[in-house]
């Protein structure tokens, strides 16, 4: 029997005369039959690869084989946008077969939420917070509204899995499988996840169903069109854009707010319709913005990563990008929003601007032609998650008794790694700042907790989980960029000084709550010869960047003006090597590990040389100040071991920590260690021969 052939008759009738599909794609065929068997399921395909099909449509056959009634379906996503996207595409296929789908997320309107807890509809659109407020709600009866979910689907799953608001998720979702007592089925969805068993292992936590891993044959891909060119500043990019590719419709991705406006403002200066996309506009504003460029032909939207997941802009022809994003699954993200139209090609332009976003760009590429997108690895020791959900527990119970608390959440993998003596060590440390009391064992809020994170003030908090480690770098008020929260951590040596925007700044305050940092320009020596702080790199893009500066070979997809400027790079550092580090000395007597080992490891290891002299890092080098001599220096790395790389704690940085002040103080410091380490990258760098380079 046929996949289609499993689907109830209902559906099928649907499928061939309504949608008038003549046959179903390969990622969902094999969907179908997984998920008919009962297996939870990660399915992997392009943007527009069919995923929501091939996890609705098996659903709603169950639903309509086994005559689901209520609530029984949830449709979690990172992003408002993409569930107002989606609403209409999954109201009408519940529609199809007489069923129902309604949203819930934080800009639904109140009557519209009303409506849904008086008449539950079948599918559920919604956020990992939503579901939070729902839970903790005094109005809803929650285990009567959640009683009989039997299947959720996760979209963008690589969006939640690699920060915070994933372990959040797991722990609604285990708290509503509670609720409904049931091995609740999950299907991830993602375009780009490097190790999506480990992923399917992270989803599915202690369920007991079989695992699968979805993905289309091979030969339904065709290689990509991508080009890097490097045209040295955004008013060239700017010109490229306009001229190149008239009467299509482009998407260019750029990665600051500031870099949006400036190029929005050159092309329209050329005449080009433009619109934007960014989160400091308003949603209607861009909503209306994004409505706009779907219904035209040839125009372009400038966005930041906003726009990177699956939200339907219409049939793209073309992305561009102006420099470059920091990994190869952003990469992947954007380039996979083209390709859509039968016979269409996936395609992507890089414009560089600079030599480091030029070598970025081509590190990218490499990668991606390699097989190579980073792992998704979910944050270590989220104790300041399990503290928000003993919070959210009590609040959802009226009272939780703290022999039972725990059993809520243990399903949850990072929890169920904790020893019991550091869960009872948060709730002591809860009872005694008096966040919380107990009174014949049931735990609930005392005053100052219920004053601070209570049902007035507890969602506010969940903003948590949305918000990156970047600081927004101001000059009065104008914004000069982004950098990642450690260029400020441990600066015991004064100011961090920010190289922004072509030249260096002095910080001048540091607005840790709303991660705002004022600057003045400064006439302090620049800390190296790229600008490395914005965007914290990892070690495979930094040793992608290393070989390319090692080679001698022109990749098909640079442009003849990327070729020519890599050569000029490659002849600037001649003595890199894709086997070693080097100590390199100039003829000012600046001396500078070139380990190519990424922003963390290299801040990690900077921080540890400062005991020995002054050393400032970015992405690929260390700049070690004061004199010291490359055979010093030498002799100090030859015998240093990465056991002695040690994170130390940064005080600012832990406050800023949400839910921190629920932690014992050692807690929050193993948190912080744990999550600012790179012991890999470290361990590379100082097992590698060290070369000795004196520059004429």
């Amino acid at each position: 029997m046929s996949a289609f052939d499993r689907l109830h008759p209902a559906l099928r009738h649907h499928v061939v005369n309504s949608l008038g599909w003549g046959e179903l794609r390969p990622v969902q065929d094999l969907a179908i039959d997984a998920y008919l068997d009962g297996a939870n399921l990660v399915v992997l395909a392009p943007t527009a690869g069919g995923k929501t099909e091939a996890a609705f449509f098996p659903i709603l056959s169950a639903m309509l084989t086994e005559a689901w009634a209520g609530l029984s379906v949830l449709y979690v996503s990172p992003i408002r946008a993409l569930l107002n996207n989606q609403q209409d595409r999954l109201g009408r296929y519940f529609g199809l077969v007489g069923r129902r789908a309604a949203r819930w997320h934080g800009d639904t309107p109140q009557g519209e939420k009303k409506r849904t807890v008086a008449d539950a509809p079948d599918c559920l659109l919604t956020t990992p917070e939503s579901l939070e407020v729902i839970l903790t709600s005094a109005r809803i009866d929650h285990r009567q509204f959640f009683q009989n979910v039997r299947a959720v689907v996760i979209d963008e799953l690589h969006a939640f899995a690699g920060d915070d608001r994933g372990w959040h998720l797991l722990s609604v979702l285990s708290r509503i499988g509670k609720l409904a007592g049931r091995d609740i089925q999950r299907v991830g969805l993602s375009a780009t996840v490097g190790n999506p068993p480990e992923m399917l292992e992270w989803l599915s936590c202690d369920s007991k169903r079989e695992k699968r891993v979805i993905r289309p044959p091979s030969g339904e891909r065709r290689e990509p069109e991508v080009q890097v060119d490097f045209v040295g500043s955004l008013a060239n990019a700017a010109r490229v854009v306009g001229l190149l590719h008239g009467g299509e419709k482009r998407l260019v991705f750029c990665d600051s707010r500031s870099r949006v406006e400036q190029l929005a403002l050159l092309l329209r200066e050329q005449e080009v319709v433009t619109f934007i996309s960014h989160s400091s506009l308003g949603a209607e504003e861009r909503r209306l913005a994004e409505q706009a460029f779907a219904q035209r032909q040839d125009c372009v939207i400038v966005a930041t990563s906003s726009l990177e997941l699956g939200i339907d802009v219409g049939d793209l022809d073309r992305v561009i990008q102006i420099d470059a994003p920091a990994t190869v699954s952003s990469f992947l993200q954007r380039m996979g929003r083209t390709g859509r139209r039968e016979g269409a090609v996936t395609n992507c332009l890089f414009l560089a601007t600079s030599d480091e976003s030029l070598l970025r760009a081509a590190a990218l590429v490499r990668l991606r032609s390699r097989g190579f997108v980073e792992p998704v690895v979910p944050p270590p020791k989220p104790y300041h998650i399990l503290a928000q959900q003993l919070m959210a527990l009590s609040l959802q119970e009226r009272g939780v008794g703290r022999s039972e608390w725990f059993g809520w959440v243990e399903a949850v993998p990072a929890f169920n790694r904790m020893d019991e003596r550091s869960r009872s060590a948060i709730v002591d440390s809860m009872i005694a700042s008096g966040i919380l009391w107990s009174d014949g064992g049931i735990l609930s809020f005392a005053p100052e907790g219920e004053a601070k994170y209570g049902r007035k003030n507890f969602m506010e908090l969940l903003s948590v989980f949305t918000s990156p480690p970047l600081f927004r770098v101001l000059f009065g008020r104008k914004e000069l960029g982004f950098v990642h929260e450690s260029t400020f951590f441990n600066r015991d040596d004064g100011p961090a000084v920010l190289l922004l925007a072509g030249r260096p700044w002095r910080t001048t305050h540091l607005d840790w709550r709303r991660r705002v940092a004022h600057v003045e320009p400064t006439d302090l020596k620049g800390k190296s010869r790229w600008i490395g702080e914005g965007q914290l790199l990892g070690q495979a893009v930094c040793l992608a960047i290393r070989d390319i500066l090692a080679g001698d070979e022109i990749e098909p997809s640079w442009s003849r003006r990327a070729s020519g400027r890599i050569a000029e790079l490659r002849d600037e550092f001649p003595w890199v090597r894709d086997d070693s580090t080097a100590i390199v000395s100039d003829p000012k007597g600046q001396v500078r590990w070139w380990t190519f080992a990424g922003g963390v490891a290299n801040r990690l290891l900077a921080h540890h040389l400062k005991g020995h002299a002054e050393a400032v890092s970015d992405n690929l080098s260390i700049t070690i100040e004061g004199g010291v001599s490359i055979e010093a220096l030498h002799e100090h790395l030859a015998s240093l071991t990465a056991d002695e790389i040690k994170t130390e704690p940064d005080s600012k940085a832990i406050d800023d920590l949400k839910f921190s002040e629920a932690l014992p103080r050692a807690l929050a410091e193993d948190v912080f260690c744990a999550r600012f380490n790179d012991d890999e990258a470290i361990r590379r760098a100082l097992s590698e021969p060290i070369r000795l380079v004196c520059e004429q």
